[in-house]
Order: structure tokens, then sequence, then C-alpha cells
């Protein structure tokens, strides 16, 4: 099928005798004088092959060829004016789509206020969210399938990546609430030398594996992990079933599981870093909105002080 081309001028003033029917209030409309005007009807009625309008003494119609021809050219003016004010919203950043890998803990903490304060300032940007472990995210910022990630414990050695730091929090235990030592409101690491672990896989987060697993070297003792886990609810699920204890960011405590208790560890100066990343050579003009949008949202950073609790007298209690 040939692609018609019609000199955009030509449908304007098409249409906008339509609506007059009258050359001279048309022309007064499009700014310009009248025999321009009827040049640029006469034109387009050459392109189409036949009559446009009926022009009598004071009076002007349509004709059947210049109604079928109508709608098309409104349609194709309203779409080209809709696509100008589109590509002006992406370019400025008002608009466009913006793909955010994030770690599955994040929903309980940073995200829901960082997409809400984002939505509230770019209401008709796109957000495709992806819930993503920290190594696929990075693999996804680097095969441009996502453009943003929120992740735990960014690498130091990724140069076409840009990271900042969107939060730190301390660790805590997770131990089955009916757990000798969940009746203590803070428990030294080297206490859970004799334990069996349970983690989320290396591969899934290598850095915060390592971070944990070099917490409890420092603590004496190398973790017997008898199960992985990819999110930490199922961590937590498999706690709860008593087939190990963990380690894990304190934002995990809001995971309301009954028979789990979340005890702070000592020492308690240990923290994991929650990290915003990006390509640096990516032009989507939506990230630097994002960015700002962390930046002057300090509500954004869960409260990670322990609360206190009352030890467990039950295998139901979960603090």
């Amino acid at each position: 099928m040939d692609r018609p081309e019609l000199p955009l001028p030509q449908l304007h003033a098409f249409v906008v005798l339509t609506e007059e029917l009258h050359f001279g209030r048309a022309a007064a409309r499009l700014g310009i004088a009248q025999p321009p005007l009827s040049q640029q009807i006469r034109r387009l009625e050459e392109r189409v092959g036949y009559a446009l309008f009926d022009r009598e003494p004071g009076r002007v119609r349509l004709t059947p060829a210049g109604g079928a021809l109508l709608p098309a050219a409104r349609q194709a003016l309203a779409g080209l004016a809709d696509g100008l004010a589109a590509a002006r919203a992406v370019g400025s950043g008002r608009s466009g789509r913006l793909r955010i890998g994030f770690a599955a803990s994040l929903a309980l903490t940073v995200l829901p206020g960082l997409l809400r304060d984002f939505r509230r300032l770019l209401p008709d940007a796109h957000l495709d969210i992806r819930e993503m472990t920290t190594a696929p995210q990075l693999d996804a910022l680097r095969d441009r399938t996502i453009d943003i990630g929120l992740l735990r414990e960014p690498p130091a050695d990724v140069s076409e990546l840009g990271f900042r730091t969107v939060f730190s929090e301390p660790f805590v235990a997770v131990l089955p609430a009916a757990h000798p030592l969940a009746a203590q409101r803070m428990v030294p690491l080297a206490q859970l030398a004799d334990e069996r672990f349970v983690l989320l896989p290396r591969a899934v987060g290598p850095q915060l594996y390592d971070r944990i697993t070099g917490l409890c070297e420092e603590a004496g003792f190398t973790p017997r992990i008898s199960q992985h886990a990819v999110e930490w609810q199922t961590v937590c699920a498999l706690v709860e079933t008593g087939l190990g204890v963990s380690v894990a960011p304190a934002s995990i405590r809001r995971i309301r599981l009954r028979g789990v208790a979340f005890r702070r560890i000592a020492p308690g100066t240990a923290r994991t870093r929650v990290a915003v990343a990006w390509r640096t050579s990516d032009r989507n003009p939506l990230i630097a909105p994002l960015l700002e949008t962390i930046d002057r949202n300090p509500r954004s950073a869960p409260r990670t002080r322990p609360r206190a609790v009352t030890p467990p007298a039950a295998p139901d209690a979960c603090s």
C-alpha cells in the first residue's frame, strides 16, 4: 500500500475551511491571506483527484469526496498533535517508560514510598516494576532490560554503572520462636556457631552472602548452611519450620510469621547497604527525577532501630 504524501498545511487548511465554510474567515483563523488558502485547497484537490468543496457566490459546501476525507484529516492532525505532545513530554522527562528492578525485601521498606512520591511528581510516567535479586538486576542493567535497580550490597568494580546509597540498616538473627536464644533481646553471633543456617544462594546476591558469612567468620565460626531460599520470606518460613536459623537485614522483621523471632545481634555495628543503580551512559530522562526523589525523601529509609520486645512465651510470638 502506497503511503499518501499530503502536506500538513494543506490538511490543516482543509479542516479549518470545513469548520468555517467561508474562505475569508478560514484565512483569518489560519493567519494567511485568502489567495494562499485557495491555492492550498486547490493543490489538495489536485492530489485527491476530485473537488472537495462546492464553491458558489457567498457559499461554500463540502462535496461527498470532501466529507469522506474529513474524518481521516482530523484523525491525522490529532494524531500528530498527540505525538508531538508525547515526544515533548518524554524529552522533558515528564513522561516515558522507566523499568525498575527491585529486591523483594525492599517492598517492605523503601519501594512503596519511593514509587508513590515519584508518581506524584510525574503522574504520566509509566513504571514497569520487576522483582529481581541483586545479581539478576546487575545483568539486566548491563543487558538494558531494566533502567534502574534497587538492590543490596552493590559491587565496587562495575565501571559502567552508577550507585547511590539509599539507606543502610543493621542485621538481625532470625530464630524459631521456641528457640532458647529467642528469650534474649540480643544474641551474640558466636552463640549461633553450632546452628544450621538458611541463607539466600550466593549466586543471587554474592556481596550480601559474603557479608553475612563474613560476619560469622569474624565471630569465630563458618556457618553450616543446610538450606537455601531465593527470597527472605521463604528463608523466614524455613526457619519457622525448624530447618535452621538465619542472619538477615533488620527490615525483614516486617515479615509477620507466627513462630519466628527476630533478635538484634552482637556486635551490632555491622550494617547492610541498599543502593540504587543505573547505567551512567543511559539517556532516559526519567532516571534523574527518580534519583532526585530518593535524595530529597528521607522518609524512604526505614526506621531500623530495634523495638523493645518481651521474650516470647509461646511459639506464636514474633517481633
